[in-house]
Formats: C-alpha cells, sequence, structure tokens
C-alpha cells in the first residue's frame, strides 16, 4: 500500500475516488468532503468498490479511523489482492485530518449515548445454553433451556447477574439416531448425571462483577464471582464475560466456562473416582456457551 499524507491527500483530491471504509451510519455523521462509503467490514466491500470505480487502474485513496486501526490498511490489500493497481492509504485517516483542523462532512452527531441503567429481564425465547460433553473417543452437544434470569445495571456498571436452567428441557444436537438420542437424555436426566427428577433446575448467582480494564470490544469485559447450584449443591464459580448493551432497552451477556460436575455430586464415569474405567470413563468437565438476549424490565 502506498501510504500519503494529509497534504497528500489534498492535492490528490481533485484526481482521486477517496473511499471512506468505515460502516455507513460512521459516514453518515462524518467523513472527508467528497468522499463516497465502502465499509470494509461487510463481506460486499469489493462488490461496492466496484460500483463506485470500475477502473481497477484509476486513483483511489482509502481511509478509516487512523491509527493504530487496521481498517485502510486492510481494504488497501483487499483492493490490491482484487487488481486494484493505483490505491493510497491516508493511515492517519479521520484522526490526523481532524488534528490539522481540516473540514468534514456530515451531521456531525456520533451518536446518542446508551444509558444501559436498570434491571433487565432475560428472554428465554431468544437466549440459550450450549453445552458439551466429552469422554476419551467422543464428544456429544446440545442446548439446555433458560427458565429466567436478570441483569442489573447502575452508573453503567454491571451489579448483579442471575440465570436459572430449565433441566428438564437438555437436547443433545448431534445423535441423528433417535432411540440412541433418547436413550442419552435419560441418561443425564437420571441420577448418575443431573437428577433432574429431584433438582428440576439449576441457577448461578453472581455476587460480585469485577471489571476487565485490558479489555476490547468483543473481548471480555467483566469476571463474574458467584455461586452455581446444580443437584441441590452449590460452590462457587467465577468466569468472564462479555456484558455489552445494543441500545438502552438490550443487553447482551456471553460467557463460556468449564463446569467440574464431580463437585455436584455427578460422579458417573469420572476417573478420579472410579478405577478400571476404560472405554466408560467420562470426562469430569462439562463445557457451557452462555448467551443471554435481556430487555429492560417494565416494572
Amino acid at each position: 500500500m502506498k501510504t500519503i499524507t494529509a497534504a497528500e491527500l489534498k492535492a490528490l483530491a481533485g484526481s482521486a475516488t477517496l473511499i471512506h471504509v468505515l460502516p455507513e451510519e460512521h459516514f453518515a455523521q462524518q467523513h472527508m468532503p467528497g468522499a463516497v462509503n465502502a465499509c470494509v467490514y461487510e463481506m460486499i466491500f469489493l462488490s461496492k468498490v466496484a460500483e463506485l470505480v470500475p477502473d481497477k487502474s484509476a486513483v483511489i485513496i482509502v481511509y478509516g479511523a487512523g491509527a493504530p486501526s487496521l481498517d485502510s490498511a486492510t481494504a488497501a490489500e483487499k483492493l490490491a489482492k482484487a487488481g486494484y493497481t493505483n490505491v493510497h492509504g491516508f493511515r492517519g485517516g479521520l484522526t490526523e485530518w481532524l488534528q490539522n483542523g481540516l473540514p468534514v462532512e456530515g451531521t456531525g452527531l456520533m451518536g446518542d449515548s446508551i444509558n444501559p441503567d436498570g434491571l433487565f429481564e432475560v428472554d428465554v425465547e431468544t437466549s440459550i445454553v450450549r453445552w458439551t460433553g466429552r469422554n476419551l473417543f467422543n464428544h456429544h452437544q446440545g442446548t439446555i433451556q433458560l427458565a429466567g434470569g436478570h441483569i442489573e445495571v447502575r452508573d453503567g456498571v454491571l451489579q448483579a447477574a442471575r440465570f436459572t436452567l430449565d433441566m428438564n428441557h437438555i437436547v443433545c444436537e448431534d445423535l441423528v439416531d433417535t432411540a440412541y438420542n433418547a436413550l442419552l437424555i435419560r441418561h443425564l436426566r437420571d441420577d448418575d448425571f443431573f437428577a433432574v427428577d429431584r433438582f428440576p433446575t439449576a441457577e448461578f448467582v453472581c455476587e460480585r462483577a469485577e471489571p476487565l480494564q485490558a479489555c476490547t470490544p468483543g473481548t471480555p469485559n467483566y469476571t463474574l464471582h458467584g455461586a452455581m447450584t446444580l443437584r441441590g449443591v452449590t460452590q462457587p464459580l467465577s468466569f468472564p464475560a462479555v456484558i455489552a448493551a445494543a441500545d438502552a432497552d438490550h443487553l447482551t451477556g456471553q460467557a463460556q466456562f468449564e463446569l467440574d460436575r464431580t463437585q455436584f455430586g455427578s460422579h458417573y464415569g469420572s476417573g478420579k473416582l472410579f478405577a478400571f474405567l476404560g472405554k466408560h470413563v467420562v470426562n469430569d468437565h462439562i463445557h457451557l456457551h452462555i448467551k443471554l438476549h435481556a430487555t429492560r424490565s417494565s416494572s
């Protein structure tokens, strides 16, 4: 990629197509004069550029937010691989442009601030828990239905969270043989594993949410410290989680962690509790992937 400065960009502007490679909502809010928009984060990026600049020998300048974001560098690389031969990258992007006191176009509104404070109830229809159980030779996976839960945010910081699992609704997704599938579900529901007749729900209650300072969007921003109750046994549990606001009325939480079932009285096939298991060994740890969608409570 040929990189250019703000001064060089001004000199080239009249003879080049200037492409703002950030999302359309960002383009609407603030972009360089004369720029057009093709978002490098979208799968149709190259198709959109082909509509804007059919001639692959034409002069193109791409820019984004500015270093250290890789938006313009990625756009230039994609265009070069697609056969564009005269692509320039303004690495400084909008940051350098504004620092030089140069004009921009757009609404100037960088979006309404999101205030997610309040109590949010988990939507059990759109939320999901995925499980994976393993042994030495195989694994099975499926879902567990949520029975409820909530997330509480105060002053923009997570304060409390809990979710309840409906253990009567365990589903295995990988076994296509219906008889074998039903056999496995019965096995999971009986005393060997989760004793569902006696303990129809399991629950996690967050007692303390620790904000993670060195996080970036898409990585965990909290460590949740609390207690998990399964088979009537309560054990401490901590795990990293991503908690984010989609808008002022909707929150999403995601987490992945391993749960040692033997700590809750599920002993079947455990190599630390039985000898000579051979092919009957079952891993102690169950992998859970939690995805919660929560809506602001009306009460």
